[in-house]
């Protein structure tokens, strides 16, 4: 049967990610940011211009959906109304409708999951949701647990170094892979953006290259960064400058895929990058996640059909962290 509504739900409260009347905010500093203000926004593939989330679903639709068509559940529907106004709410969607959630707390997302689960049990509503990691937690009433420790995290009796692997272009990791790149005790390899663009014998010889040396490094014992060049290569469209960053994770990926030595661990940085190096790199079908190696950065325990069954993959988001949380987790990991 068909799809009743689709709810939107960016609320990511380690991200720094709220929702407030209807407009989407990350946290800088002290600030609010109105999304469509940020870098994220200016993304040349993904970009946008409205930080009201009904005018954004009518950007991002080309208006396929008007923002009067978007159904929205507020912060005082939450807080006053509780999950019965959610629910009542959610069962009048149909055809695909898009509902947007107001969240600026975790309580506010346990109290609309309970909604939701009460619209798709008692009134037979089918709901698709696109949302963030907090919503997950939510839905599925997982308790907050304490950070991972790096015994946790580190492959047991594997005297070999660990791999980070950095792909993604926004301000925040740029500065997280500067701060990084201070680490003496370091292995610093750089890829040439432009090696990975178009042609191929080049993009082969590039990545042969850079394969001796990190698994030259990691054998010895060295933890390993392997990142992107940082001048951001775009296309005339969008769709041109995703394929450009496809190209480039493709890159990324082969290098992971022929890897022979296992690291002591994988932290990939980027949702592109960590979605590509997962299930193409490591061929990851199915995980289990341990907990998080820091606020936002999950740790997943790689699956038995994976490249190295039981090893740690570190999924960095691109937008998570202070400017030295990269540091601080690799230092962490190398104690």
């Amino acid at each position: 049967s068909s799809i009743d509504g689709q709810i939107i739900v960016p609320f990511f409260l380690e991200g720094g990610r709220l929702t407030i009347n209807n407009v989407h905010y990350v946290a800088d500093g002290t600030e609010l940011v109105p999304a469509a203000e940020t870098p994220f926004a200016k993304d040349a593939a993904f970009g946008f211009t409205k930080s009201n989330l009904l005018d954004y679903i009518e950007e991002k639709t080309n208006g396929r959906f008007k923002r009067g068509e978007v159904e929205s559940i507020t912060i005082d529907d939450v807080r006053k109304g509780g999950p019965d106004i959610v629910r009542k709410k959610l069962a009048k969607l149909s055809n695909m409708q898009p509902c947007i959630v107001n969240a600026a707390t975790s309580r506010d997302m346990e109290v609309f999951a309970l909604g939701l689960l009460d619209a798709e049990e008692k009134d037979k509503k089918r709901i698709l949701v696109r949302s963030a990691a907090s919503f997950v937690q939510a839905r599925i009433g997982l308790p907050k647990k304490p950070i991972l420790g790096a015994s946790v995290i580190n492959s047991s009796n594997n005297p070999n170094g660990g791999l980070i692997v950095v792909g993604s272009y926004v301000p925040k990791t740029t500065k997280q892979l500067e701060s990084l790149l201070t680490m003496e005790e370091l292995e610093k390899i750089e890829i040439d953006v432009a090696d990975l663009v178009g042609n191929t014998e080049k993009c082969t010889e590039a990545v042969t290259r850079i394969l001796d040396r990190v698994q030259s490094a990691i054998t010895s014992g060295k933890n390993t960064v392997v990142y992107t060049s940082r001048k951001l290569v775009k296309g005339a469209t969008p769709a041109e400058s995703l394929a450009i960053g496809n190209a480039v994770s493709s890159g990324l990926v082969s290098i992971v895929q022929n890897l022979k030595a296992q690291p002591r661990f994988i932290i990939a940085k980027g949702g592109i990058t960590s979605s590509d190096v997962a299930t193409k790199g490591l061929g990851i079908k199915r995980a289990i996640v341990l907990g998080s190696a820091a606020p936002g950065i999950p740790v997943w325990s790689i699956g038995d059909e994976g490249k190295f069954p039981g090893m740690s993959y570190v999924v960095f988001p691109g937008n998570v962290g202070g400017d030295d949380a990269l540091l601080e987790l690799v230092r962490r990991l190398s104690d």
